[in-house]
């Protein structure tokens, strides 16, 4: 099975990544290409356009001016490593057993505004661009016209590379867009968690985000290779529903948190 996630905001280079092992993003010159598009950005416009503030822009502006080809574990850091967040914390990547991290570098990739796709040991300079920015550039008005059929072909070719045709999309809706679906060769699998609150279910992005790094962590540890490994994820008290699920759609429930 092959996983995609998406990244987060919040980056961490201040703490050591667990291995010195890396790789090289395989779509570097198309991030190149987005660099020198934001360049071209003041402060204030990338405030504006992706509504931060003051500080969060001149910082981005910062890095994209720092951005350059030559990576290195001095400059950048590997993505699994460097992304913090819900999801990240559920997936707690700092203590994957070395067996754990092979799988995860054969089977997990993440989506990514400016690197399209990456694998968890792909070296990253720090950067903030999401997939939804409405980010002009040489290819159209925004990052999935840019992106284009690029991300869905190297998804492709990992599923293909990792051996099956089973896609589990972990993924946002923002990022998860960035993929033509109707492309994929293979079946793809949306796991949906929904946590009680007011005596119903419902999706809460705080846990639900979580929930996506855990089911990670889950099928990573236990080498969860089929649909019916898949759907007995019971961390941290989920649950898969069969009354809630379709093939393509099972859904997790857990009970209101205390």
């Amino acid at each position: 099975m092959l996983i995609l996630v998406s990244p987060a905001k919040t980056l961490d280079y201040e703490t050591p990544a667990s291995t010195q092992t890396f790789t090289m993003p395989a779509l570097l010159e198309h991030s190149e290409e987005l660099i020198k598009v934001c360049r071209e950005l003041t402060p204030a416009d990338i405030a504006s356009l992706m509504k931060v503030s003051d500080k969060i822009a001149g910082l981005n502006a910062a890095r994209f001016a720092q951005w350059n080809r030559d990576f290195n574990l001095d400059n950048a850091k590997q993505a699994l490593f460097a992304f913090r967040g819900d999801v990240y914390t559920g997936l707690d990547a700092d203590t994957l057993s070395e067996a754990s991290l092979g799988r995860a570098q054969q089977h997990l990739r993440i989506l990514s505004g400016l690197y399209g796709l990456l694998r968890p040991l792909d070296l990253m300079q720090a950067y903030r661009l999401e997939m939804g920015t409405k980010l002009a550039n040489g290819r159209g008005a925004n990052l999935y016209q840019f992106w284009g059929d690029i991300v869905t072909q190297e998804v492709n070719k990992a599923l293909a590379e990792q051996g099956d045709d089973i896609l589990v999309n972990l993924a946002s809706n923002e990022y998860f867009k960035a993929v033509k679906p109707k492309q994929i060769q293979g079946q793809v699998i949306t796991p949906v968690f929904k946590d009680k609150k007011n005596g119903q279910y419902k999706v809460i992005s705080f846990f639900a985000k979580k929930a996506r790094g855990m089911m990670v962590r889950y099928m990573l540890d236990n080498q969860v290779s089929s649909y019916n490994e898949l759907i007995k994820f019971d961390t941290a008290g989920y649950y898969y529903s069969e009354a809630d699920s379709s093939v393509n759609e099972p859904v997790f429930l857990r009970e209101e948190q205390a």
